[in-house]
């Protein structure tokens, strides 16, 4: 076995875990900057089960049909796998059929110049300090510690700072709690559906509050907010960071590159995204036709939050579809035009799908939540976790009779338009002339408002507006000519023609 290898990868102790469990069918799933060394993994891997006795069946899985960041359970189901090794970045959503054991890696980190940062960060404000990172850092966390316990000492000073733990290193889809504390913090995990995996949750004690998100977890004191802490990120500008920024929009937040060795406390970009959010919040009110993008199969959850949607969506008096379609990109969403928003239920690190390019707005399930509740209102709380909002609650469905809406899209009031409870119903609901107009301007007598009328309330009335419907039985054109018999022979040279 490589050195290098088997100590990047902790072969010796994820063969232990396997020998544990007593598995013999594992898949290994890379990501794709991981993928060169799949193979040499998978041949340590099994000399070291080889090792200890027992027959092991080693899978390697890569381009996986959803995320990598998330347990491809669907993979790994196609080769009867008892088990999934996830290496490289985990968004460590909960499993929904398959146990799961994470290699987060390890990215090179300066403990030395990361401790220096830290310190130049609690000379300048008066904060807390609570130090959060992405999971390939989780390892150097002992020696962050030390190093900046030293620095403290050498300048004479005492910072309070806290150091978040990783929640987990093994993941099990059972209510039973897996326990692997080798290191990391507290390994625990209960994957149940309200496990706190990845998301930000609070566990309110009788003295503390307990947070987690993307995999790390810690606690604050119940007479603190989260705004008294000055968040000091480890790791680059990716997913991970952009979640904790959204979700703690209020809080001071300033980032240590690892790979610059450099202190970045610009944020701007991600307000800048969260304000776009806002407006995608705004054009999904006006829309008639929703499609729910089925960006998961594995999280635990993902079945709940889609029939949720469709309650919420139906009650609000729009039209819903469900499209499962793997990674969607603009030429994929290009073919369902009827649809005016798309909700994309996936694991919190990839909810933001940049639709810039897109013919259709793409938002969230929270994002949703707040676009068709009638008078719910943005209070600057963000949640990328779609188990935040999993409830039992029926939704009310809207009245007929509700007073039209003001649509800040339009620069008008809009009403909304109610989906019919049968085809008959749908075929009479709108004018061919209405649908292909897409919205009626009904202007009052005193022309001081305009009162907006929705268009297409399914894909059926759009369908009929479309002048192309593709290949269907009925033509109406001109009766076509009677059949002749054409030409027989070769092109070279035809039967009737001359030699």
């Amino acid at each position: 076995m490589e050195p290098d290898i088997g100590t990047r990868y902790e072969v010796p102790r994820t063969a232990e875990f396997l020998r544990t469990g007593g598995y013999t069918r594992v898949a290994l799933q890379f990501p794709d900057e991981m993928l060169k060394d799949a193979a040499a993994v998978a041949r340590a891997l099994r000399q070291e089960l080889a090792s200890g006795g027992g027959a092991v069946r080693v899978f390697v899985m890569a381009d996986t049909a959803y995320n990598s960041c998330c347990v491809d359970e669907v993979g790994a189901s196609h080769i009867d796998a008892q088990c999934v090794v996830h290496y490289g970045h985990a968004c460590m959503s909960p499993t929904s059929n398959l146990p799961a054991f994470f290699v987060f890696g390890k990215a090179p980190l300066d403990v030395h110049a990361c401790a220096c940062s830290m310190l130049e960060c609690s000379r300048k404000s008066n904060k807390h300090i609570l130090v959060l990172y992405g999971l390939e850092y989780a390892y150097a966390l002992v020696d962050l510690r030390r190093t900046f316990e030293e620095a403290c000492k050498s300048d004479s000073c005492n910072p309070e700072v806290q150091y978040a733990d990783v929640l987990c290193s093994v993941m099990s889809p059972s209510s039973n709690t897996t326990e692997e504390n080798d290191g990391h913090g507290d390994l625990s995990v209960n994957s149940d559906l309200a496990a706190l995996n990845n998301r930000c949750s609070i566990e309110c004690s009788s003295s503390t509050h307990k947070y987690s998100l993307g995999g790390v977890t810690w606690n604050i004191s119940v007479q603190e907010k989260m705004e008294d802490y000055l968040i000091f990120w480890i790791g680059q500008d990716d997913s991970a960071f952009a979640n904790i920024v959204l979700t703690f929009n209020q809080c001071e937040i300033v980032r240590y590159d690892a790979i610059e060795n450099q202190l970045s406390t610009d944020v701007s970009h991600l307000m800048k995204v969260l304000r776009r959010r806002y407006y995608l919040v705004e054009k999904a009110k006006d829309a008639n036709i929703v499609g729910i993008l089925v960006g998961t199969l594995g999280v635990a959850g993902y079945l709940h939050i889609i029939e949720q949607m469709k309650e919420l969506i139906k009650a609000a008096g729009k039209k819903s579809y469900t499209l499962v379609m793997g990674r969607p990109n603009s030429a994929k969403l290009a073919n369902f035009p009827e649809c005016e928003v798309f909700v994309y239920v996936s694991c919190a690190q990839t909810a933001l799908l940049d639709s810039k390019d897109f013919l259709a707005p793409v938002i969230t399930p929270f994002e949703a939540v707040l676009a068709f509740s009638r008078g719910r209102e943005w209070t600057g709380e963000y949640l990328l976790d779609f188990k935040d909002l999993i409830t039992s609650e029926k939704q009310e469905v809207a009245s007929a009779t509700e007073e039209a809406r003001f649509s800040f899209i339009k620069g008008a009031y809009m009403e909304d338009s109610h989906a019919q409870e049968d085809m008959e119903q749908s075929e009479t609901s709108l004018a061919l002339a209405e649908v292909t107009e897409k919205a009626l301007s009904i202007q009052n007598q005193n022309n001081d408002a305009i009162l907006y009328q929705g268009g297409a309330i399914s894909s059926i009335d759009y369908l009929k507006a479309r002048s192309y419907r593709g290949l269907t039985g009925e033509y109406e054109g001109p009766t076509p000519d009677s059949i002749l018999v054409g030409r027989t022979g070769r092109a070279a040279g035809y039967n009737d023609e001359k030699t």
